[in-house]
């Protein structure tokens, strides 16, 4: 006997279902932050690291924050990623951290017309 199978479009519909109430019963996934930036043409890359290591204690206070890596290219690309235990936290920290006054001399040292920011949610990592 040939075991009975559902219709394609009730199955369809069942993990329709069933994967909106697992995506709501999921707790936020972590994400990463990506900033990619160009310096100011009067800031040295080592001004710069000095001024990013000067961040890291609002950085690590913040609700959420988990890893920052800062990065450069050889074409002198800078990309600031920092891992968020979630997109609600990694928002709320740059509310905190862009107005704090340690932030000022890190910020002033990135030409903003360079800027790109992206925040993704991370859906694997080696070592899991």
């Amino acid at each position: 006997m040939r075991p009975a199978f559902l219709p394609v479009t009730s199955a369809r519909v069942t993990f329709a279902s069933a994967d909106s109430a697992r995506a709501q019963a999921a707790p936020a996934a972590p994400v990463m932050e990506v900033v990619t930036f160009r310096l100011t043409p009067a800031t040295s890359p080592a001004a710069f690291l000095d001024r990013a290591r000067a961040t890291e204690a609002v950085v690590v206070a913040q609700p959420g924050s988990i890893r920052r890596s800062l990065l450069c290219d050889d074409s002198g690309m800078w990309t600031d990623m920092i891992v968020w235990r979630s997109l609600a936290e990694a928002q709320a920290a740059a509310q905190v951290v862009m107005a704090d006054p340690g932030f000022g001399p890190f910020a002033t040292a990135i030409d903003m017309s360079t800027l790109q920011l992206r925040h993704t949610p991370i859906l694997w990592q080696m070592g899991d």
